[in-house]
């Protein structure tokens, strides 16, 4: 299958709202704990080791960064959150672009929620869940750094995951790991039907 994602260039990084590309085609964004793996999802979907900046220091990342895949899609880096040493300050900032950006932004069609599959569901997680079910934003969960974990205890992970989400329909769950390669066809698969791609590319 023909990988529609290695297209994917940077267009532009803003760090707030006011900076995003016009409102308009289709934008699935990537949103995740400073840890979790963001960055590396980012680059093993699209095949390129420095696409999306993977930072040594958790945290760093305050802006939203605009990937494009053709002139109507877009991926977007939400900034990683949840880090200690992030100032307050920063913290309600990013809070109320968030919650600007989930409220105001129409193209947004989707989430991809990445979660270290060791420690899911932290209070951070559960804010960003509560933000697309509020604006019902369909959102598949990647459970990153699966390699981490022996084959039962990622599946013991993912059951556990998707029975706290079994309520909400348009809330899916795949383990993924960067270094191994693994889940990359079923995330693949799912961007394809937000964006409306065939599966050919």
């Amino acid at each position: 299958m023909h990988n529609f994602y290695r297209k994917a260039k940077f267009l532009l990084s803003c760090p707030s709202i006011k900076g995003c590309p016009e409102d308009a085609g289709y934008e699935v964004i990537f949103a995740g704990r400073s840890n979790a793996g963001k960055s590396s999802a980012i680059n093993t979907l699209t095949e390129q080791k420095k696409l999306a900046k993977v930072s040594r220091t958790p945290g760093r990342t305050q802006h939203l960064v605009f990937f494009e895949l053709d002139k109507d899609r877009r991926l977007v880096d939400l900034p990683g959150y949840g880090y200690a040493k992030v100032p307050d300050a920063v913290k309600q900032n990013w809070h109320r672009n968030m919650s600007e950006y989930f409220d105001n932004r129409k193209c947004m069609r989707a989430a991809i929620l990445v979660m270290d599959c060791r420690h899911p569901l932290k209070p951070f997680d559960q804010m960003m869940l509560e933000w697309s079910i509020t604006n019902k934003v369909p959102t598949n969960i990647l459970l990153t750094k699966s390699d981490k974990l022996k084959k039962g205890a990622a599946s013991s992970a993912k059951l556990a995951v998707m029975k706290a989400t079994k309520d909400y329909p348009s809330i899916s769950v795949q383990l993924f790991s960067s270094l191994k390669k693994e889940g990359v066809p079923e995330l693949c698969s799912y961007l394809n039907k937000i964006f409306e791609v065939s599966n050919e590319g």
